[in-house]
Formats: C-alpha cells, sequence, structure tokens
C-alpha cells in the first residue's frame, strides 16, 4: 500500500531457487545456503547510514536477490493511527476508538527502496488470499491496504509492525556485502521481529549469536 491510497501486492520478490550451499552466509543459513527468514544484523562499523545499526527480517533471499524489512528503525514522524487516516481507512474522529494493538503498532523505516509504499510483516494468523507472502516459522508478508482495514477493525494478525520501504540487494550483492563484513545474521523469533524496544534489537540480536557490540572491528573475520 502506499500513503496516497493505492493497492497492490509486494513486487520485486526474487524467488526461492535451489542452489549450493554459499559459503559466504555461514553454516547456519537455510538449507540451500540462503537467509531468508533469519535477521541480518549491520557489523558496528557499518558506514552506512542508511542500514547502521540495523536489524533486517530477511523476506526473500536467492540467486536472483534478497529482500528485507528493517525492524528497529522507527519511523518518527508518523503513527500508524495517523497513517490510517491519511489512507482515509478511518476518519481522524475514530483514532479513539481503534482496538489496543492497532494504536501501538509501530510504524518502520523498512529500507531505502520504494519508500512510499507500505509492507506488514505480520504473524501468520492472518492471511490474504494472492497477497500473502507465507516466509517462515510463522511470519509472513502482506503490501495491501486490506490488512490495514482488517487491523483498524481489531480482525487483523496478532503481531504486526508496518515498514515504510524495504531493502534490496541485486544478484550476488548480499554476499559480496557478508564477505567484506558488512553483515552477520542470527535465528529469527519474535520478539526480535515485533517487540516494542526498539531501541535494544540490535545488542539483543548481537547477543543471540554471543557478541556484545565492542568486541567486534573492521577487522574481524568474515561473518
Amino acid at each position: 500500500m502506499r500513503p496516497e491510497g493505492k493497492t497492490g501486492k509486494t513486487t520485486g520478490r526474487p524467488r526461492k531457487t535451489a542452489a549450493s550451499r554459499n559459503p559466504a552466509v555461514g553454516p547456519d543459513a537455510g538449507d540451500d545456503g540462503y537467509l531468508d527468514g533469519q535477521m541480518l544484523i549491520a557489523m558496528p562499523v557499518m558506514n552506512d547510514p542508511r542500514f547502521e545499526r540495523s536489524v533486517i527480517y530477511m523476506c526473500a533471499h536467492s540467486s536472483e536477490g534478497a529482500m528485507g524489512i528493517i525492524v528497529n528503525r522507527p519511523a518518527g514522524s508518523i503513527d500508524f493511527p495517523g497513517l490510517l487516516v491519511q489512507l482515509d481507512i478511518i476518519q481522524k474522529s475514530d483514532q479513539i476508538m481503534l482496538p489496543e494493538n492497532a494504536e501501538m503498532m509501530k510504524v518502520m523505516k523498512g529500507g531505502p527502496v520504494d519508500t512510499g509504499r507500505g509492507f506488514v510483516l505480520h504473524s501468520s494468523d492472518f492471511y490474504i488470499q494472492d497477497a500473502t507472502l507465507n516466509i517462515d516459522d510463522g511470519i509472513s508478508l502482506t503490501a495491501t491496504v486490506d490488512i490495514l482495514k482488517a487491523i483498524a477493525k481489531g480482525s487483523g494478525p496478532k503481531h504486526a509492525i508496518l515498514a515504510l520501504g524495504y531493502a534490496g540487494w541485486a544478484p550476488g550483492q548480499l554476499e559480496n556485502e557478508i564477505q567484506h563484513n558488512g553483515w552477520l545474521h542470527c535465528d529469527a523469533d519474535p520478539e526480535l521481529i515485533f517487540g516494542t524496544d526498539v531501541d535494544e534489537k540490535y545488542a539483543r540480536a548481537l547477543r543471540k549469536i554471543g557478541i556484545e557490540a565492542g568486541m567486534l572491528s573492521n577487522d574481524a573475520g568474515h561473518a
């Protein structure tokens, strides 16, 4: 969905294809060596301000490229009830009548690509035919306004975040960045994705793999 109210499916998702294990992504990647369904963690030395200290849930990763949603960078200037008003889903006077999970839903800067479009990362207890992509371990992605309408009515998923934009990589680009010490990765969990302690997600993601931020440097071994 877009702020001007257009609907549509998420586009540009690489198809997951069979491939031999990619040694660049490490032993904890999926059976095919790709990172879809995992968390990507920026190295502390990441000098790209778009990704500094970012934690990214990987929605797709294949030989055709990669796509993910940053889950620890709040949009800041806009909240979910305000966005519903902007999209004409509710009237401004109806904001006080929203269910609690809609009032508390986080709006994130999902990444630098297609920032005018919204992507809802959510628990898999909600599904829209031909619009919802089931990713892994009970996590799904939907990019139509219909899911926002459902959340506003209290019939949406139990857990969700709305991301404006996404992070995308061309074929081989992410693997190259990992080889050059740009990224680490860890298993995903609902608290890392949907937790309200946004400022703590980066440190928590690193601790999942036994690392404190101060332990890492530009000379660290390959991820």
